[in-house]
C-alpha cells in the first residue's frame, strides 16, 4: 500500500462510505481510513434508512450515484410509504434493514471498488503546512499523504458514553473514542461543541411476545429506493407496536435524579425531535403512554431495536421498565440503552462546499457538521467527497441550492443557522418541497451527477429510458381525448377515473409502462398548476442566489451596514446574497444594502 493519494476519508460510517465512493468514481485515488473493516456502515442506532424528508435524501444520494439506496433495496426486509394518504410533496419512502446484511453489502462494493484502498487506522493528527492539509498521522505511527482529507468522524470525536452512573470513553458501544483528532481539530483553529444523543435497549426477538402487540406490516408492493431498482419481490418480516404505561412513567419519574446528562445545566444538547423517554415523560406530561415500536434488526428476527424508548437510565430501571411493558415482560437485554455525547465543529466554519475556511483541502461531513441521522450524514459525505476530487481538479465547487435537492436545503441550513440540536432532515424544512419529490430526484439530479463524473452508462442509460417513456405519456395524454377534453385534464379532475389510476384507459394499458413512470405523470398532471406557480417562486428566489459574495469581502467597510450585520456576515462568511437574507439577525435592509454596494463595486 502506497502512502500517497489523492484523496482520504477519515472514518467509515455512512458519512464516510459515501465521501470514499464519490471521490472513488470521480477517478480519484482515494484512502479510506477506518478503525475497523467490519464496521463500515453499521447501523449503530436505529437499523432503517428513509422517514418523512430523509426519504427524499436517500433517493437524492442514489440519483447522483451513491450506495444507500442500492444498499437498502438489496437488504432491506420492510418498505413502506410514509404520509402515504397525504400528497406527494411529503410521502417518504422507508426500508427496516438487516443491519448486518447492509454493512456486509457496503463492504463488498468498497472491497471491490476501483481507486479506493481500505486501510484499518485510528487517525490522531491532520498534517498541514501553510494552512493546507498535506495528510493524516495514525496512532499506530503510520502517514499517508493527500491534498484532500474528508473528515468524517461521526459521533467519535471526545466521545463519552453513560449509562447510569457509569461513563467510559467511547465512539459507540465497544469501540474506542478519537479524542487526539478532537484536540488536533480545535490545535487548527476549529471550534467544536457538544451534541448528544441516546440509544434504546436491544432485545432478544425470540423472548418477545409478539401475541400481545399490533402487527405492522410492509407495504404489499414494495416500493424500491434506488432508481436502478426495478422491483423488490421477496417476502417482509413485520415489526410491532406497544406503549408505555402510568406504570413506567411513574418509575422514570422517581429515577430520573439516576439519568445522566438529564440536568438542564448539561453541556451538551440532544435531538428535540427524537427525544429518550425520561423527556418525553416530562415534556409531554399529560400523556398516559407513549408509542414503542419493537423493529427486528435482521431478517431472522434475532434482535430487537426498541424504537421510542432511547434512555440512559441504568440497567436495573431499564429491565423494570420491559417487565412493565406489554409484550416484553419476558424480554431478555441483548445489550442496554445508553447515551453518548460527543465533540461537533459548526458548519458556519465551512465553506459551501464543506471546506474548512482554515485549512485548504480539509473537508468535514456528517455528524461532525451537527447533524444526526444515516441519510443526512450520508448526504453530506458524498457532497464533501465530490467537492474534495474537484478542490485539487481546481474546478468550480459543486453546491447545490435550496430550490434543487433537499441536500441543497439541508446544506444551507447548515451553513447560514446556528445549531442548537442535532440537525434531523424533515419535509417542512423544504419552502419547494411539491418541487422537491421522491419520485422526480433523477430528473433533477442525475444529469448533474452525469456532468461531474458520479453517474455512470448504466444508470444513465435506465434514467434516458425512464424520461423518454414519461415523455410518451404525457404526449399521449395531452393528445388524445375523451368527453370533450384531453385525458391530461380529466388526470387533474377530482374524482375521475383517471385522476385516480392512469391506467383504467386502454390505451395507457397498451403502452406498458413502469409503475415509477405512470405515478411521475399522474403527478405532473394532478399537480401541474402548483408546479408552474412553485417555479415562479423558484425564479424569483434565484435573483439573490445568482449574486455571488466575493470570498474576502470585508464587511466592516461596506457603508450604512448596520454593526451586528458586519459581525454575523464577517463569522457567516455567505456564499450568495440568498444565504445572507437567511442568516438569523440579518434584515431586509441589510440585504439592500449589500445588494447595492455589489452593484458598485464588483
Amino acid at each position: 500500500m502506497s502512502n500517497r493519494y489523492d484523496v482520504i476519508v477519515v472514518g467509515g460510517g455512512h458519512a464516510g462510505v459515501e465521501a470514499a465512493w464519490a471521490a472513488s468514481r470521480m477517478g480519484a485515488r482515494t484512502l479510506l481510513a477506518t478503525i475497523s473493516r467490519s464496521t463500515i456502515a453499521k447501523m449503530s442506532c436505529n437499523p432503517a434508512v428513509g422517514g418523512i424528508g430523509k426519504g427524499q435524501l436517500v433517493r437524492e444520494i442514489d440519483a447522483l450515484g451513491g450506495l444507500m439506496g442500492r444498499a437498502i433495496d438489496a437488504v432491506g426486509i420492510q418498505f413502506r410509504i410514509l404520509n402515504r394518504s397525504k400528497g406527494p410533496a411529503v410521502q417518504s419512502p422507508r426500508a427496516q434493514a438487516d443491519k448486518y446484511a447492509y454493512q456486509d453489502w457496503i463492504g463488498a462494493v468498497l472491497g471491490s471498488a476501483e481507486n479506493l484502498e481500505i486501510a484499518e487506522a485510528i487517525v490522531a493528527e491532520l498534517l498541514v503546512a501553510d494552512s493546507r492539509i498535506s495528510g493524516i498521522v495514525c496512532t499506530d505511527g503510520r502517514t499517508f499523504h493527500a491534498p484532500a482529507v474528508v473528515v468524517t468522524a461521526g459521533t467519535f470525536l471526545g466521545a463519552v458514553l453513560y449509562c447510569g452512573s457509569r461513563r467510559w470513553p467511547g465512539g459507540r458501544f465497544g469501540e474506542p473514542v478519537s479524542n487526539e483528532l478532537s484536540d488536533c481539530l480545535r490545535r487548527l483553529g476549529l471550534i467544536t461543541k457538544r451534541l448528544k444523543t441516546d440509544t434504546p435497549a436491544r432485545l432478544d426477538g425470540r423472548t418477545i411476545d409478539t401475541a400481545k402487540l399490533e402487527v405492522q406490516y410492509g407495504d404489499e408492493k414494495p416500493a424500491p429506493f434506488s432508481f436502478l431498482t426495478a422491483s423488490i419481490d421477496r417476502p417482509q418480516v413485520p415489526c410491532w407496536i406497544t406503549y408505555t404505561n402510568p406504570a413506567i412513567h411513574n418509575l422514570i419519574k422517581e429515577n430520573l435524579d439516576r439519568a445522566p446528562l438529564q440536568s438542564d445545566n448539561a453541556e451538551s444538547v440532544g435531538p428535540r425531535y427524537c427525544p429518550n423517554i425520561e423527556t418525553k415523560i416530562l415534556r409531554f406530561a399529560d400523556k398516559t403512554r407513549h408509542q414503542v415500536f419493537l423493529e427486528p434488526e435482521d431478517r431472522s428476527i434475532t434482535t430487537i431495536y426498541c424504537n421510542g424508548i432511547s434512555t440512559s437510565m441504568p440497567e436495573d430501571i431499564q429491565e423494570k421498565m420491559l417487565f412493565l411493558m406489554p409484550g416484553t415482560e419476558r424480554a431478555k437485554i441483548v445489550h442496554y440503552a445508553y447515551a453518548i455525547e460527543y465533540d461537533y465543529c459548526p458548519a458556519t466554519q465551512l465553506k459551501a462546499n464543506l471546506e474548512s475556511r482554515r485549512v485548504a483541502g480539509l473537508f468535514l461531513a456528517g455528524q461532525v457538521n451537527g447533524t444526526t441521522g444515516y441519510e443526512e450524514a450520508a448526504a453530506l459525505g458524498l457532497m464533501a467527497g465530490v467537492n474534495a476530487v474537484l478542490s485539487i481538479q481546481k474546478k468550480d465547487p459543486f453546491i447545490l441550492g435550496r430550490d434543487q435537492a433537499y441536500i441543497g436545503v439541508m446544506l444551507d441550513d447548515l451553513l447560514t443557522r446556528e445549531i442548537d440540536e442535532p440537525y434531523r432532515m424533515f419535509t417542512s424544512r423544504a419552502e419547494y418541497r411539491l418541487t422537491l419529490r421522491s419520485d422526480n430526484a433523477d430528473a433533477r439530479l442525475t444529469p448533474v451527477g452525469r456532468r461531474i463524473g458520479l453517474v455512470d452508462d448504466l444508470r444513465w442509460q435506465i434514467f434516458q429510458t425512464k424520461q423518454a417513456q414519461i415523455d410518451l405519456l404525457t404526449a399521449y395524454l395531452r393528445s388524445n381525448r375523451t368527453e370533450g377534453k384531453a385525458l391530461w385534464d380529466w388526470a387533474k379532475q377530482p374524482g375521475h377515473p383517471l385522476a385516480e389510476d392512469l391506467t383504467v384507459d386502454k390505451g395507457v394499458q397498451n403502452l406498458n409502462l413502469p409503475i415509477q413512470v405512470l405515478e411521475s405523470a399522474a403527478i405532473q398532471a394532478k399537480y401541474e398548476g402548483y408546479l408552474i406557480r412553485q417555479q415562479r417562486e423558484i425564479s424569483k428566489f434565484r435573483n439573490l442566489e445568482n449574486i455571488y459574495l466575493p470570498n474576502r469581502l470585508d464587511y466592516y467597510k461596506v457603508p450604512h451596514l448596520r454593526f451586528e450585520a458586519k459581525e454575523k456576515l464577517s463569522a457567516y462568511r455567505p456564499f450568495t446574497l440568498g444565504q445572507v437574507s437567511r442568516i438569523g439577525g440579518i434584515t431586509p435592509a441589510d440585504v439592500a444594502v449589500l445588494q447595492i454596494y455589489l452593484k458598485k463595486n464588483t
